[in-house]
């Protein structure tokens, strides 16, 4: 594996994704040990033309001795294609570049609220970019209410089955629900909120799909998928609170979350 010297490559310290994927291409040894450093703390003579908007949204990679400068996923492809040279081909072929330069994009413009930070004053943020957004709220909202439509099927013993529409409507409903509450509260942080929220709501259930692929498998107590589904809702609790903490939202969207879903649980019993 060859190392690509002379380049140094700008990540953003305050998301975790970066930090560990450009330390490995630095521990692996695609990057020389100098090779990558934190675009908050880029030193002025790397190069005068970087775009420091731009290599906020996409990682920058940075050629030392021309001053060259990529971005995004050519940045990720010229690095393993120096390393190694098989994929060249792949990372030359017009739909695949397009397909992972939207797939870039989609999780760069959501990465704060995928794993977010306590973000610090005075540091410059990526774009907002509301069309990834609403297509992160879409795809978590779809995956979630999906495999909860699944999982109802083994609460039955304690909750009525209801239509196969019924998740769907449940989780687009709580963002509704928030959105109102968040803009009435809070409105500059309406887009933030939501994407930690439904982050939240996939990873929850995420958690439930082990069990959804166990139980065809082994024979289970009903009891046990109540009380794993109400561990991994706790959890969920938790870290809506924690997210919460961070966005410098208080306690009023946690709760407004928890009222929604008790609301919601009362309506499936007396409908």
């Amino acid at each position: 594996m060859k190392t690509l010297k002379n380049h140094v490559i700008l990540f953003d310290n305050e998301c975790p994704m970066c930090y560990a994927y450009t330390k490995a291409f630095v521990k692996t040894g695609m990057l020389a040990q100098d090779g990558r450093e934190a675009y908050q703390e880029m030193p002025s003579d790397i190069c005068p033309l970087v775009d420091h908007q731009r290599a906020a949204n996409e990682i920058a990679l940075v050629n030392t001795e021309t001053g060259e400068v990529t971005y995004g996923i050519q940045s990720l492809f010229k690095i393993i294609a120096y390393a190694m040279p098989f994929f060249s081909p792949l990372f030359a072929f017009g739909p695949f570049v397009h397909l992972m330069r939207k797939l870039y994009a989609f999780i760069s413009y959501n990465r704060k609220v995928i794993i977010p930070v306590a973000v610090k004053e005075n540091t410059l943020q990526p774009s907002f970019n509301r069309r990834y957004r609403i297509a992160y709220l879409f795809l978590t909202w779809a995956i979630t209410a999906y495999i909860l439509t699944d999982y109802a099927h083994l609460l039955t013993d304690f909750v009525p089955l209801g239509s196969k529409y019924r998740e769907y409507l449940i989780c687009g409903g709580q963002l509704f629900f928030q959105g109102i509450i968040i803009s009435f509260y809070r409105k500059e942080k309406l887009w933030d909120y939501l994407g930690n929220m439904m982050t939240i709501s996939f990873a929850g259930s995420l958690l439930l799909l082990p069990i959804i692929i166990l139980a065809e498998y082994f024979d289970f107590q009903p009891s046990f998928f109540l009380f794993y589904f109400l561990m991994v809702a706790g959890l969920m609790f938790l870290e809506h609170i924690r997210r919460s903490k961070l966005l410098k939202l208080g306690w009023v969207m946690s709760i407004t979350w928890a009222l929604y879903r008790l609301i919601v649980l009362g309506l499936i019993f007396i409908l």
